[in-house]
């Protein structure tokens, strides 16, 4: 058997047993499967003679608990028979030997029995890469942390968009020890994940769940002498203040997403990213509807009986005139087209304008004459007429 068959195969799969499967139910399964696909019960069958060969090959590996677990480490090393070599391979992107990678041509290295573990193959490599051997440490890269922040703005900021500065605190690589959580900077590779910082568990069925590994909480090394800032983690707090731009438009309590702005990631990882979520203060004239601001205007009696132009303020700009229809009653809301909040597209909603009739509290003698006037002269009409014949049709 090569190392890259080694690498590759899946031999859970073959016996059609689960990752986390104890040795008798893995042996309970390779004799089912024996029996069903033995050579002497299914004469001038090759399929079922190369099946039987499969099922002897994976009894091999995962029956012998030392094999079982250099095959365990290999795949969690390289992706779970994710990594393929050379040209024709399921993505072939790598033309290299997987047998020079492991010390050997391809196919070569058997030297302890069926399995093909002989010295100088895949025992050596992973003595190295787990620190049994003295080499360096291989794991994996870790993403950093996302951070969240909160910022308040005014109305007219959120409207238009401002930069504003953000002091955080967030997880950085200690710079006592250089992000190795280790006073040498000499950590070793945690011999329960070997280093990828996370285990699989089985769920039976043949599926399993991959969860942060508890002895190392993730990171894939443990220290030897824990540095004393980071107490072995390899993170320290750090404090940084940044410009944030806030986009125009943005609204009360949004939640906005920067990549990259979190936590820095450790061995080469990416940051994480750092969530803003905005506050922002009300307006004493102007209000928000989605993109649309809104106002409410005060009109005078004569403006609404009669019509006229009025003149209404805009956030930020020039006023602009509207044209008061005669008859405009109390609540009515109109339209001042592109004088609203920023779009995503760079357009602008509209200003929303709602008149109110304002009532005057003290009159003069002569306006006071007026209204007297006018009340005797539409004395016939009753506003309520419909109101009260529609409660008696109801």
């Amino acid at each position: 058997m090569s190392t890259k068959d080694f690498v590759e195969k899946d031999y859970y799969k073959v016996l059609g047993v689960p990752k986390d499967a104890t040795d008798a139910e893995v042996k309970k399964a390779y004799r089912k499967l024996a029996r069903e696909y033995h050579p002497d019960a299914n004469k001038g069958d090759a399929k079922a003679e190369e099946r039987f060969k499969e099922i002897s090959e994976a009894n091999d590996i995962l029956g012998d608990p030392k094999k079982r677990k250099e095959y365990d480490e290999a795949r969690a090393l390289f992706g779970n028979g994710g990594f393929r070599a050379g040209p024709g391979g399921a993505g072939g992107n790598f033309n290299f030997d997987l047998g020079d990678l492991f010390g050997g041509a391809p196919g070569g290295g058997q030297g302890a029995g069926a399995g093909g573990f002989g010295g100088g193959g895949l025992g050596d490599v992973f003595g190295g890469l787990f620190n049994r051997g003295g080499a360096g440490t291989r794991v994996q890269p870790r993403r950093g942390q996302d951070i969240e922040s909160e910022v308040t703005l005014s109305f007219t900021e959120a409207v238009d968009g401002a930069t504003v500065p953000l002091r955080m605190s967030s997880q950085a690589p200690c710079k006592a020890c250089s992000g190795t959580g280790d006073k040498n900077g000499t950590p070793r590779v945690c011999p329960t994940c070997v280093g990828t910082g996370q285990v699989s568990r089985g769920t039976g069925g043949g599926f399993s769940l991959t969860d942060p590994c508890v002895d190392c909480k993730g990171r894939g090394l443990i220290a030897q002498d824990p540095c004393e800032v980071c107490k072995g983690s390899g993170r320290a707090k750090s404090a940084r203040t940044m410009q944030v731009r806030i986009p125009a438009g943005v609204l009360d309590n949004q939640r906005i997403r920067l990549r990259g702005k979190g936590s820095p990631g450790e061995r080469g990882g990416p940051a994480g990213d750092l969530y803003v979520v905005v506050h922002v203060d009300a307006h004493p004239v102007f209000g928000r509807k989605g993109d649309n601001l809104t106002v409410t205007v005060p009109v005078t009696f004569p403006e609404a009986a009669l019509g006229g132009e009025v003149k209404v303020p805009t956030l930020g700009g020039p006023p602009v005139t509207l044209k008061l229809p005669a008859g405009t009653p109390n609540g009515r809301t109109m339209r001042a087209r592109g004088k609203g909040a920023v779009r995503k597209d760079g357009t602008r909603g509209d200003l929303l304008v709602t008149v109110e009739v304002s009532v005057p509290t003290d009159l003069g003698a002569d306006a006071q004459d007026a209204l007297e006037a006018y009340r005797k002269s539409t004395a016939g009409e009753d506003p309520r007429a419909e109101l009260f014949q529609a409660a008696k049709g109801a």
